[in-house]
């Protein structure tokens, strides 16, 4: 279905729930770890937390879970209570706070320790996560539309705002007045060019490197880098600007180092350990998600590190692309597998060559 191939088609049969769409891909959500059809239900979630894929098999390899509500690997089967979680998922979304377990065990019909059950394995969250995760939701959609830190904070449900900074960092990613401000007294440098991957955006702020963006589409993606820094001043390139470019265009080129430049990185503390430990492995070489995992000390962790690989916004600099599956399957990427495996085929060469 070539109508849906692009992300921003992709994006716009998601934000009008097409149902001409299902089956023509699947989109994942970075902060659920969920993914979806195009016209499920479940609430929009944010662009930038996006993530899509072709077919269902592509968003569980990078450690995606189905969605309970619409299921993408059963066409035209509803798991057993759906409805019932379905009911007590909208009771959560709705409640001002977030309602006991005994309440959504009662609006259910199930008992309390049944009913915790289900809903883990339906949605693959306990309902006190899930809940955290609506909060969550609140807050970021509260500082986009203007609120003050303290107004968000309440109006998303929090009791307080100490419970809301104790988990601040894997809330937003960053301090709230920054995620308010959206690039705010930021001033961005970008520039577009061809490589053998299609098109690539490069993007700084006055610290580094804040995009590396792949892509078929210039405009769309310089689109997509005015709305995720919407308050940020975009100013002509300078000398410095210009030599990151060059650097980061040679080396995909011909990738025979690590590429050193400075860069911006927003994301959680774990995210940041994720990537950190990426940039160690070097060009032509690969790591599974449970090598980077056992890395940062983190053996269980493997779905977080593929969901940390997803969020990545600097390819190449960041080189989420050298990690696979530990049976050798290339696994997914933010920007297409075959430019993955362009992208490996070449480092390879560079080194034997």
């Amino acid at each position: 279905m070539d109508v849906y191939s692009t992300d921003q088609q992709r994006w716009k049969a998601l934000v009008e729930r097409d149902e001409r769409a299902d089956g023509a891909y699947v989109y994942g959500v970075v902060t659920t770890g969920i993914y979806c059809r195009p016209a499920c239900s479940s609430k929009l979630p944010n662009r930038e937390n996006v993530r899509f894929f072709d077919t269902f098999q592509d968003a569980e390899r990078e450690g995606f879970r189905p969605c309970k509500r619409c299921d993408p690997r059963l066409p035209g089967r509803r798991p057993i209570h759906h409805e019932a979680i379905v009911r007590a998922c909208r009771l959560i979304e709705e409640s001002e706070e977030p309602p006991s377990l005994t309440d959504l065990a009662n609006a259910t019909g199930f008992s309390p320790s049944y009913f915790h059950r289900l809903f883990k394995k339906e949605v693959g969250l306990t309902p006190k996560q899930y809940a955290s995760a609506v909060r969550a939701s609140r807050v970021r959609a509260n500082l986009q539309t203007g609120s003050n830190v303290t107004e968000a904070i309440y109006d998303a449900g929090f009791a307080s705002s100490s419970r809301f900074y104790d988990r601040v960092t894997s809330t937003l990613g960053m301090k709230p007045s920054e995620y308010r401000n959206r690039g705010q007294s930021l001033r961005i440098r970008f520039a577009v060019a061809q490589c053998y991957l299609g098109w690539v955006l490069i993007a700084a702020t006055g610290e580094g490197v804040c995009a590396i963006d792949l892509g078929d589409d210039p405009k769309g993606m310089e689109e997509d880098l005015r709305a995720r820094f919407s308050k940020a001043e975009f100013v002509d390139s300078d000398p410095s600007f210009e030599t990151w470019v060059g650097q980061i265009l040679a080396f995909l080129e011909s990738p025979r180092a690590r590429l050193d430049l400075p860069l911006d990185i927003k994301g959680t503390a774990f995210q940041q350990r994720v990537w950190q430990t990426l940039q160690g492995i070097p060009p032509g070489a690969t790591a599974s998600y449970a090598d980077i995992a056992a890395r940062i000390d983190s053996p269980k962790a493997a779905r977080a590190v593929a969901q940390a690989c997803a969020s990545n916004r600097i390819a190449v600099a960041i080189p989420c692309h050298r990690v696979v599956c530990s049976d050798g399957n290339l696994g997914g990427y933010r920007w297409g597998k075959e430019r993955k495996r362009k992208l490996l085929e070449r480092e390879a060469g560079a080194q034997s060559g």
